[in-house]
């Protein structure tokens, strides 16, 4: 029995030691700095007058979604703008350039005419080169139930900042980044070029119209001139509407409750089918055949 009380002794001295000498080092600080975005409030005219071009190529800060088209990826960076990248060779992409877009997190592709958000507005750019990416056209007032304040005049934007704070080093404290994707494959029927959004996506295309979805709208767009988008009517569908994903002549539209299904065999006019409820949550939705697939975060 003294064996083991010495023995426990002992432990419990050495326990106190690494404590002491622990406890008395010296904490080494480093100073660690991080770009993000903050939002501020402004007016409409100030982030309608910020610049829309063509850029050199840059370097991705934080992904967003991802557009495949004939030989080429389109990137978005969230609420910055769209990466052009020539993939003839997938072993070895190739950024061309960078199309400056403030406020972008979605976009599509319809006979080399891409359409892309900006904050409130809807943006059309002509793709017939690629290299040389073309502003083309704005719809103004698209989006509005993501940014506007209750004074339609003021919306929220987002700038880049750098934010720096002290850390003991080597403590792993960091920002937390987040890549939502979308994967597209380009399409054909007949003469017409497009391609098709996945399961995150808010704008999708079909039957020569545009499609986009807001937190309780589905809005309708008629592309007969491709270059010029024109506003058709907005369709209620409900609360915490998500995504959307179109199959032969339907759309689903992903909510935060549930999968909403429109009959969209008259593109201009699409019409409520059905809607099936699940529990609160993120809900993605792709279709394949005689399923669809409702991913449930929860």
């Amino acid at each position: 029995m003294k064996k083991y009380l010495h023995l426990k002794n002992v432990l419990v001295a050495l326990i106190l030691v690494a404590v002491v000498f622990t406890s008395c080092k010296d904490e080494v600080l480093e100073t660690v700095s991080y770009k993000t975005q903050i939002a501020y409030l402004t007016t409409t005219d100030s982030v309608r007058a910020m610049e829309v071009a063509t850029q050199g190529p840059k370097s991705l800060q934080t992904p967003g979604r991802i557009y495949v088209y004939g030989d080429y990826l389109f990137i978005n960076d969230v609420r910055r703008g769209i990466h052009v990248v020539d993939n003839s060779n997938p072993a070895s992409p190739v950024f061309l350039n960078f199309i400056n877009i403030p406020g972008n997190e979605d976009l599509a592709v319809y006979n080399n005419i891409l359409y892309a958000d900006s904050y409130i507005d809807l943006l059309a750019f002509d793709l017939s080169n690629p290299r040389e990416v073309k502003f083309k056209n704005r719809v103004k007032d698209v989006f509005t139930k993501y940014y506007y304040t209750q004074n339609t005049n003021l919306i929220y934007a987002y700038k880049d900042t750098v934010i720096t704070y002290t850390q003991t080093k080597g403590s792993g404290r960091g920002q937390n980044m987040f890549l939502e994707s979308s994967l597209a494959f380009t399409t054909s029927s007949g003469s017409k070029t497009y391609g098709t959004g996945g399961s995150t996506a808010r704008f999708t295309l079909q039957n020569s119209s545009l499609y986009t979805v807001d937190q309780s709208q589905l809005k309708v767009f008629d592309l007969e001139d491709a270059e010029k988008p024109v506003f058709i009517k907005d369709i209620a569908i409900g609360f915490g509407i998500e995504t959307i994903f179109p199959y032969q002549d339907k759309l689903f539209i992903g909510s935060t409750t549930g999968m909403h299904i429109y009959d969209a065999s008259n593109p201009l006019s699409p019409t409520k089918l059905s809607t099936y409820s699940h529990v609160t949550s993120c809900d993605p939705v792709i279709v394949e055949g005689n399923y669809a697939y409702v991913t449930l975060r929860s």
